[in-house]
């Protein structure tokens, strides 16, 4: 074993009973004990002081509320999420929705302007028809102006029941009206 202290021995070491070799021995190592547990000690005291203190009592009650603020903040971002989530996926079943009734809208435009073009070709025909319908009326009455001259004319000659006279002419302007709307 190597000295503990880097002194010469003035005694050799065979000279010194074995009995006082293991007692120095020992000695050298309950000494060596001692300074190991001195020397860790002192800053292992010296740390618990620190860290028993208030400014590192006050350090870790602030880690612990930094660690419960960002739990919250972590919690509350989770929940934005789902909702931003949420928001998108309702975003695009109303621009679905929206396509849809855009698609349907311009559907329905074209059905009515279909429909309208039909009922102006009804409109037009109609108009043809009441032109002719009128052109029939004038040119009916005109015959039965003729005719009611002819028929005055004929009464004059021989008098007769100038109402019955009349009738015919209507009758015959009644009958041409209900052709022309068939």
């Amino acid at each position: 074993m190597a000295p503990i202290l880097y002194d010469y021995c003035k005694i050799p070491m065979g000279d010194i009973p074995k009995e006082d070799r293991d007692k120095c021995c020992k000695l050298a190592v309950g000494i060596l004990g001692l300074l190991v547990i001195v020397l860790l000690g002192v800053p292992l005291i010296f740390f618990i002081i620190k860290a028993n203190s208030e400014a590192c009592q006050d350090g870790l009650r602030a880690v612990m509320e930094c660690r419960n603020v960002t739990y919250l903040l972590q919690q509350e971002l989770a929940e934005a999420q789902r909702g931003f989530r949420d928001a998108e996926a309702q975003a695009v079943t109303c621009n679905q929705t929206v396509m849809a009734l855009m698609a349907s809208l311009d559907a329905e435009k074209a059905q009515g302007r279909k429909k309208v073009e039909e009922l102006e070709g009804e409109i037009t025909t109609l108009n043809h028809k009441l032109q002719d319908a009128s052109a029939e009326v004038e040119r009916l009455r005109r015959e039965n102006q003729v005719l009611n001259v002819r028929i005055a004319d004929t009464n004059s000659a021989s008098p007769q029941d100038s109402s019955c006279a009349a009738e015919p002419p209507l009758l015959i302007l009644l009958l041409g009206l209900g052709a022309l709307l068939l």
